[in-house]
């Protein structure tokens, strides 16, 4: 293989993290846009599970989470030492009981008996907890952006965009701060380009 491939969606929250820390690291890599209602045989083949981002490395290996991505790129190079800046027990928070409610809140038609609202409380005192730490620095592992600042960042986004207007009325000033930077940093516009369906030759 001539260079890394990576499968990926462009608005999926974890191919976006993904994304940023392969362009962060400067990494090289044939990008293959995935429609997740027609996924193409050859992701299937190397991951049967059928998620993105999926990406196979020049020797073969597939790494199929997105965390395992960014840190694969940023082992090879890691320009601003995002991975000085890492923090395993918010991660875990973001991508467990925060991911959980945030699909109940923003997609609630798609669960049974849930209350949309309850869950939408349930994510915001996440975010509250975000508040108080970007109220002493100014971004979540200290005052320049690292690994947990971008590998949370598509998630809050996320949970922002399902209502604009009342995530901004929020008494979360240092959060809507930090969520405009990263959303209008040169990185995110970067790599939110659009891609046309791939499929093979």
């Amino acid at each position: 293989m001539a260079e890394p491939v990576l499968y990926s969606f462009r608005r999926c929250p974890y191919a976006m993290r993904a994304r940023m820390a392969l362009s962060i690291s400067g990494a090289s890599y044939e990008h293959r846009e995935v429609v997740l209602r027609d996924k193409p045989p050859q992701m299937l083949e190397v991951s049967p599970k059928g998620t993105v981002p999926v990406l196979v490395t020049e020797d073969g290996a597939v790494l199929e989470e997105s965390l395992d991505i960014m840190r694969w790129a940023l082992g090879r190079n890691d320009p601003e030492g995002w991975l000085e800046r890492d923090d395993s027990e918010l991660l875990a928070a973001n991508d467990g009981p925060f991911k959980h409610h945030l699909d109940r809140y923003k997609y609630s038609t798609r669960y049974d008996d849930v209350d949309p609202e309850e869950h939408g409380q349930k994510a915001l005192d996440h975010l509250r907890r975000l508040e108080e730490r970007l109220a002493t620095s100014r971004y979540l592992g200290g005052e320049k952006r690292g690994f947990v600042d971008i590998a949370t960042f598509p998630f809050v986004r996320q949970f922002a965009n399902a209502d604009r207007e009342w995530f901004d009325a929020q008494d979360l000033p240092n959060l809507q701060r930090w969520l405009g930077e990263l959303v209008n940093s040169d990185l995110f516009t970067g790599i939110m380009t659009k891609h046309d369906q791939w499929k093979a030759d």
